[in-house]
Order: C-alpha cells, then sequence, then structure tokens
C-alpha cells in the first residue's frame, strides 16, 4: 500500500466496504479516472469482508495513494464511517482538504462528481447528491425500496424540520474543516452504526450551521454486482429507534 501526501489539496475518498470483491474493479475504474487534476487518497474501511475484497482492492488501486484499515469485528458502515473520518482528520496536512464518501457498489454516479468538488469550492461544507433533488431518481429499484426510502425521508424530514431532500445517501462531498468542527463538539463524529449513521451525521452538520445544497443523481442499483447490503427491516427498526428516543438529542434547532 502507497500513502502519500503533499502541500496541496486532497480529495479524500472514504469507502465502506463489506463484501464488495465484485464491485471493486468497476469502482476502481471511475474513481481513478475522476477528478484527474485533483491530489486523490482511498481510504478504504473493511467490515471484516468474507470474500476476496481487500486483495481485489491491492491489486485495482495499487498505483494509487490508498490505504485499507481492517476492522477486527462487523459493527456497521456507521463505525466504519466514524473510523474513517478519524484517520483522515489525524492524517490530512491541509485545513482545505475534502472528503468524498461513497458507496463500494457502484451505484452512484461518479460522473457527477467533478460538479460536486467545484460546487463545494464556491463555499459550501456539505454537498449531497439527491435522488429527490429536480433531476435525480432511482434506476432499476425495487418499489419496495423507493416506498420505504421516500416514507423514512418524509418522516424525518417532518420530525427534524429538515429541508434537505436526501437524508441517508452515503454519496456527499464534505470540507474537512466540518468533519472537525463536529469532532469538537461531539463525543464522537459518528455514534450510530448503521445506516441512520448518515441522518445523524447530517443532523449535525445541520446544528453545526453549515451550508449544505443537494445535486441531482441516479441511483443506478443495476450497476450493482450482489445483493445490497442494506436489510429493509433491521434498517427501518434502526430509523424507528433513533426516531423515538433519539429525536431530541438531534433536533436541527437545537445546540450541542
Amino acid at each position: 500500500m502507497t500513502t502519500k501526501y503533499n502541500k496541496f489539496k486532497t480529495v479524500y475518498f472514504l469507502i465502506p466496504v463489506y463484501n464488495e470483491a465484485l464491485n471493486v474493479e468497476t469502482l476502481s475504474n471511475g474513481l481513478i479516472n475522476t477528478l484527474k487534476d485533483k491530489d486523490k487518497f482511498f481510504l478504504f474501511v473493511d467490515d471484516c469482508s468474507e470474500d476476496e475484497t481487500v486483495e481485489n482492492i491491492n491489486r485495482c488501486f495499487s498505483k494509487t495513494s490508498y490505504e485499507i484499515i481492517k476492522k477486527e469485528k462487523n459493527t456497521g458502515p456507521g463505525h466504519s464511517f466514524n473510523m474513517g473520518f478519524e484517520w483522515i482528520l489525524e492524517n490530512s496536512k491541509n485545513e482545505s482538504d475534502i472528503i468524498v464518501t461513497i458507496e463500494a457498489d457502484n451505484t452512484s454516479d461518479t460522473t457527477i462528481l467533478p460538479n460536486m468538488i467545484a460546487i463545494s469550492e464556491l463555499g459550501y461544507d456539505l454537498v449531497l447528491a439527491s435522488v429527490y433533488a429536480q433531476g435525480g431518481g432511482f434506476e432499476k429499484t425495487s418499489f419496495t425500496r423507493k416506498i420505504v426510502s421516500f416514507l423514512a425521508n418524509m418522516l424525518f424530514r417532518t420530525f427534524f424540520d429538515v429541508k434537505v431532500l436526501t437524508l441517508s445517501s452515503f454519496y456527499r462531498v464534505y470540507k474537512i474543516s466540518l468533519i472537525r468542527k463536529i469532532q469538537d463538539n461531539y463525543q464522537a463524529i459518528i455514534s450510530e452504526r448503521g445506516f441512520i449513521s448518515m441522518l445523524e451525521i447530517l443532523l449535525k452538520a445541520i446544528r453545526m450551521n453549515a451550508e449544505i445544497i443537494e445535486v441531482p443523481m441516479v441511483l443506478k442499483s443495476g450497476q450493482r454486482k450482489g445483493k445490497s447490503k442494506m436489510k429493509i427491516i433491521n434498517t427501518t427498526l434502526s430509523y424507528l429507534n433513533f426516531l423515538l428516543f433519539r429525536r431530541e438529542s438531534y433536533r436541527a434547532n437545537k445546540k450541542p
């Protein structure tokens, strides 16, 4: 594995992985060939994959700057993101660095990333890829998953008084200064371990008065090889638990 830093701004890619061996090669082609004018670093957090995910990352990203954090226990994407954010904050050399979080299953459209980065550089702390923004949508996604996603987003926007349309997508561009501010104001950047973690950090960003904007994206489920790692029942239960028992702690209009 290669580690390289310089004095110029770096775009860190933070990618949680779990049994994504079939998707790594396509992922590498998309990420390596984008943002060619930027200094890029790829950070993978492996959640105890049981296939050849790690081996394929080492093969496909061997000519890039990258690191793999290997967890000792499968603890979910939220924990992986927290570990990755902490690693980046410890290793970043420039407060102007940018962090891109993205799924490893190729459902996110990397062709919109240059625009997301350009928008971030206009002064936005957080840029979200949104299936609900005008021009966004779903491609080859089951009706059940669409309904669950729509109802969950509508419910949480109502209860937390959030104007953002897409609450749970992994695909985002963060300014590193925002993540550091969240770390300075909370016990953990992310404490939730499941997919609800994306709502958690979004609510924390809102409470930090972050400048947030959404750009449209079509979620391409047909690009994924293998099954989705999201379990609808478990995810729904975690959302309900968050809503019932954590609601007051993360209201957008409360100070930390």
